[in-house]
């Protein structure tokens, strides 16, 4: 399935309002507001120590904001815990990735989507019907997004044996079995070729069209961006200077004085 660009921008499924997060003296998100449709693409861009991560970390709750809000689909999210936030539907990856590296690529999916077991532990050690059943669904699904991520040969390998563009890919993988409805990459790109980029760019507009996602994701390079993302936002020095489609932010003077000039 596609979308046009009539129907992501139909509906709000994300709206940050006055986002603001302060570390002592240091504001690192100041004020900023956007709004991010369902089934978009969504490319958050700016220099080093913009705020990016940080807005992603008051996204996933793993950090408070000193003021403003979060909206997701009408209700406000600020307040909730990262597990909460998870079990909406908004799963994440980051910069420096964390997995389970002496765990196995099919354990360390399978851990991403226990927020959807049912069965607690007492009928899992008693071996019950309903959690065998269960822990079999979570298997095939742990092996069907291996094998969506192109790792479907080295399910029972350690994580920590993965070169580093293996990895990225099964942190995606991990993340889908959350069921997320947003899915926020940070720097998927980092450390990957030029063909790798060009393969990634593509893997995530499937990944939008087989899982029905909306993606938000943090990225440096700038021609992936570009051409990738439906909208993007530009951060710098924490605040919003630049909100857009990648046409018009790209000549954008602010955009083109605060990053691109030395992207």
């Amino acid at each position: 399935m596609s979308y046009s660009i009539q129907e992501i921008n139909n509906s709000t499924v994300l709206e940050a309002k006055g986002l603001t997060r302060r570390f002592g003296g240091l504001v690192a998100v100041n004020n900023v507001s956007f709004d991010v449709k369902k089934h978009e693409i969504f490319g958050l861009i700016g220099p080093n120590g913009a705020g990016k991560t940080t807005l992603f970390n008051l996204m996933t709750a793993l950090i408070p904001p000193s003021g403003g809000q979060l909206i997701y689909q009408g209700k406000e999210i600020s307040q909730l815990r990262p597990y909460q936030i998870a079990g909406l539907g908004i799963a994440r990856t980051f910069q420096n990735i964390r997995l389970f590296g002496e765990l196995s690529a099919l354990e360390n999916v399978i851990i991403g989507g226990h927020l959807h077991t049912k069965t607690g532990m007492l009928k899992g050690v008693l071996g019950l019907r309903s959690a065998l059943k269960e822990e079999y669904n979570s298997r095939q699904r742990a092996l069907e997004l291996l094998h969506l991520v192109g790792l479907s040969d080295r399910t029972e390998e350690k994580a920590k044996n993965f070169a580093y563009g293996d990895q990225r890919r099964l942190e995606i993988a991990r993340a889908l079995a959350l069921k997320p409805q947003i899915l926020l990459l940070d720097e998927p790109a980092a450390g990957m070729n030029p063909s790798e980029k060009q393969q990634l760019s593509e893997f995530i507009r499937n990944l939008r069209e087989s899982f029905n996602l909306t993606i938000i994701l943090i990225e440096h390079h700038v021609p992936l961006v570009m051409g990738l993302c439906d909208r993007i936002a530009v951060l710098d020095f924490g605040q919003l200077i630049a909100l857009g489609k990648p046409s018009v932010v790209r000549d954008d003077p602010a955009v083109i004085e605060a990053y691109l000039g030395n992207a």
